[in-house]
């Protein structure tokens, strides 16, 4: 097999004949995969005429590893994706009392894959519960590993919260009653900057016009507050020369040439701006929680997540993931939307350099929609005929074709 490697400088090496990891996930992880592996390999053999492909590396996690190891994600697979450096999942379950809290978290902790990347654009044909969908063309980088992922809480009737309490009446004279649950939400200066680093490097290699910052900062000031001013902080440092801040942009708008505008919202605020000035937002970086809210809400207006694709990128490694749950009651019928994880894969080609492929299949999804071949979730609400899931990917395959 031919694997992915990273030279002196994170730059990833990518043979022609690639590997890469692929978990096929629970639910309805495995239909929705196998239309994902079909309509990537077709789109690969019309960019590039058998010099470029993919082997695909299975790797085990979920309830088919439980089945088979005793673990949700064993050793052996957590190597195997380190070995792949660049790999591709479908959704997974959240084992109940089995040492993780999510498998989806532990991944990301594990390969330090603080940024979660989540694009949301419109789909002509797709029905949308907003008047303008079309204004949608936004990319969430959302924080991936602090904030309310490192996971520090206490019951509030444990020895935990109870020590926490006392402290904080004994060193500070606040006064918490005994019903009070504990929870610490940690953001670092570190993090925070790296997250919007990516964001706006994202933004100026795709030529995007501004890059939010969303927090809550009027009320969390030295948390969610910080992650703005330390945003501001890494854009004046390290992309002067390529950035102005807002208050710039509205002092002399024609001076701004190509340079990309770093703003900030308030997060309740951002979400009815999203609503109402959609067109106005591009990149928006945010902490985990924000971010989390934020991408879903912006899918809602465009079809929703089973249309969403996403991401979990580091420094070396990165996981491609469908954002939506594993929907067991369509488990093995051939009938769920594939989406998100196809178009969570036309971000992996282009994570590896492979654009023509990308486009190719993005192309191709969106003359699917086009022409209203869709599964059953949208198909019920527009009221037409409704493809498989298999049936859907083949959809897809026809409309391929080279620029």
């Amino acid at each position: 097999m031919a694997y992915i490697t990273i030279d002196s400088d994170n730059k990833l090496k990518v043979p022609n004949k690639a590997t890469i990891g692929y978990i096929e996930g629970d639910g309805i992880g495995p239909d929705i995969t196998k239309a994902m592996i079909n309509t990537v390999n077709a789109s690969i053999e019309v960019a590039y005429s058998g010099e470029r492909s993919i082997e695909w590396e299975k790797i085990m996690a979920g309830e088919e590893a439980f089945e088979k190891t005793g673990e949700h994600l064993p050793k052996d697979s957590l190597k195997q994706i380190e070995k792949c450096v660049v790999s591709i999942k479908g959704p997974l379950t959240t084992p109940i009392g089995q040492g993780f809290r999510s498998l989806n978290v532990t991944l990301r902790q594990q390969f330090d894959l603080y940024a979660n990347v989540r694009p949301v654009k419109y789909f002509p044909g797709v029905p949308s519960p907003v008047v303008h969908p079309e204004n949608m063309n936004m990319v969430v980088f959302r924080e991936n590993t602090e904030d309310l992922y490192s996971g520090i809480e206490w019951k509030y009737d444990s020895e935990g919260a109870k020590k926490v309490r006392e402290f904080l009446s004994q060193q500070f004279g606040i006064s918490l009653t005994d019903d009070t649950g504990i929870g610490i939400k940690p953001i670092s200066k570190f993090k925070s900057q790296r997250l919007v680093r990516k964001a706006i490097e994202f933004a100026i290699a795709n030529r995007r016009r501004s890059v939010t910052l969303m927090h809550k900062g009027n009320i969390m000031k030295y948390t969610e507050g910080a992650f703005k001013d330390w945003g501001y902080e890494i854009a004046k440092n390290e992309f002067g020369q390529q950035t102005v801040t807002e208050d710039e942009y509205l002092q002399n708008p024609d001076a701004m040439g190509d340079r990309i505008v770093i703003k900030d919202r308030i997060a309740d605020n951002m979400f009815q701006q999203a609503l109402t000035r959609t067109a106005e937002y591009d990149v928006i970086a945010a902490p985990n929680l924000n971010g989390d809210y934020i991408s879903d809400a912006l899918a809602a207006q465009v079809g929703g997540i089973g249309i969403a694709p996403g991401a979990n990128i580091g420094d070396v490694y990165a996981i491609f993931e469908a954002v939506h749950g594993t929907a067991p009651k369509y488990a093995g019928m051939d009938v769920a939307n594939p989406t998100s994880l196809i178009l969570s894969a036309t971000m992996l080609l282009r994570h590896i350099g492979w654009t023509e492929a990308a486009d190719i299949l993005d192309n191709a999804v969106t003359a699917c929609y086009k022409d209203q071949k869709v599964t059953q979730d949208l198909a019920r609400i527009l009221n037409i005929r409704a493809l498989k899931c298999s049936e859907f990917g083949d959809e897809i395959i026809k409309r391929m074709k080279k620029e």
